[in-house]
């Protein structure tokens, strides 16, 4: 019997044909490690997935993986759910993979974290971006569906708390895949038009699954955006979303987020009559003050003596004459001594009073006066002059030192 030669496309199309045949390969679960995750421009993705001992080629086509919730990143343990067949060409065989799931917790769950992540590095959680609400709002805008009970009761309570302010609804679907883009269009759109002072976006409890539009990164990216105040309003108390820790205030219920947005009207009817009793109580202590302040200016002999003042004036007028006198006599009194004392200091100084005392004082022809011995010679005239009177003489002889020129008395 002659030997059967199998060419390589023929084995691998046996090989692929014996792996479509077993049932238990076509829908199988496989547990690994993700490694070497790759996505490319065309939506594919490629990945392996590995345990201690072996490691298995994986691929994710794009209409599949555009279903995914999370981010798969390298290391990340999941649970791969697909068929596992042989590619002819290349002769190896694959898991071609429908579902992924994170191991040990759920696919929402793992997305939620890693985008609250994502956004919290980007800093659209930080307080320092979050606006304050209006105190009274004009108008409400509300992003929710018209079908809902969360719609009905904010109305109910916006309507009972503070009537003044027109509430605006615009209606759009809060859970499915239409729902993220609708709701980031109808904030974008009520900023552009700016139909309301503030924003209530949100919608009633459910599962994780029911609130996933509000975990939607448009949906966190719009309120980020938003110029207008938006407050989130989405499940329950439990109930945390990403739209929460974006917008700019988080009710934990619908009908909170409604208290959020507007005062109470009793509250301000009580706040109002306060006030009008303090300022009632301001202005009648105001005018008792005025009043008293009143009577007492009407008792001023001012008013009641109209030459009062006058007098009064008068009095002071001759007051300050009479300072004004006292002054110049003192000043003029000062003035006088003080001429005194120089008068006598200037004729202590006088020339005539040195003569007196029996000194006198020679000048030259030319009327120089003559200090030295030096300032005359022999044959000229000098003048002197006494403490009374005078005379002229000739210079007989200049000497420097004092010479005997009378002769003494026996």
């Amino acid at each position: 019997m002659e030997q059967h030669i199998f060419g390589v496309t023929e084995v691998n199309r046996l090989v692929k044909l014996l792996l479509d045949g077993e049932p238990m390969l076509q829908d199988v679960y496989v547990r690994g490690e993700l490694s070497n995750y790759k996505m490319y421009p065309s939506g594919h993705h490629y990945f392996t997935l590995k345990d201690p001992e072996g490691a298995l080629r994986c691929v994710m086509f794009r209409g599949q993986a555009s279903r995914l919730r999370f981010r798969p990143e390298n290391g990340m343990k999941v649970i791969a759910q697909g068929r596992i067949t042989v590619f002819p060409r290349d002769g190896a065989y694959q898991l071609y993979c429908n579902a992924l799931t994170p191991e040990g917790a759920g696919d929402l769950a793992v997305a939620f974290e890693q985008l609250k992540a994502r956004l919290y590095a980007e800093g659209l959680f930080d307080p320092a971006h979050k606006k304050p609400l209006p105190p009274y709002p004009e108008r409400i805008a509300v992003v929710t569906s018209s079908a809902g009970a969360a719609v009905h009761d904010m109305i109910r309570i916006l309507r009972r708390r503070y009537p003044l302010a027109k509430v605006v609804l615009l209606p759009v679907r809060v859970q499915g895949p239409e729902a993220p883009p609708e709701i980031a269009g109808a904030i974008r759109y009520a900023n552009r038009w700016r139909v309301g002072d503030v924003i209530i976006t949100g919608r009633g409890g459910g599962s994780m699954e029911d609130l996933w539009a509000f975990n939607d990164e448009r949906v966190a990216r719009a309120i980020y955006d938003s110029e207008l105040p938006v407050i989130s309003a989405v499940g329950h108390e439990p109930d945390v979303t990403i739209s929460d820790f974006v917008a700019d205030a988080r009710a934990s219920t619908p009908s909170n987020a409604a208290e959020l947005a507007v005062p109470d009207r009793e509250a301000l009817r009580q706040w109002l009559g306060g006030a009008a009793g303090r300022m009632e109580r301001s202005e009648s202590a105001r005018l008792a003050a005025l009043r008293q302040r009143l009577d007492s200016l009407a008792e001023k002999r001012v008013l009641k003596d109209r030459l009062a003042c006058v007098q009064d004036k008068r009095m002071e007028l001759v007051h300050v004459q009479q300072r004004l006198g006292d002054l110049s006599a003192a000043l003029v009194a000062g003035k006088a001594r003080r001429l005194s004392v120089l008068g006598a200091a200037l004729d202590a100084m006088s020339p005539l009073k040195v003569l007196g005392r029996g000194y006198a004082m020679a000048r030259g022809p030319s009327g120089n006066i003559l200090r030295s011995w030096k300032d005359v010679r022999t044959g000229e005239r000098a003048a002197v002059t006494l403490g009374e009177g005078g005379f002229l003489c000739t210079v007989e002889e200049p000497y420097k030192e004092e010479k005997q020129i009378w002769p003494q008395k026996k």
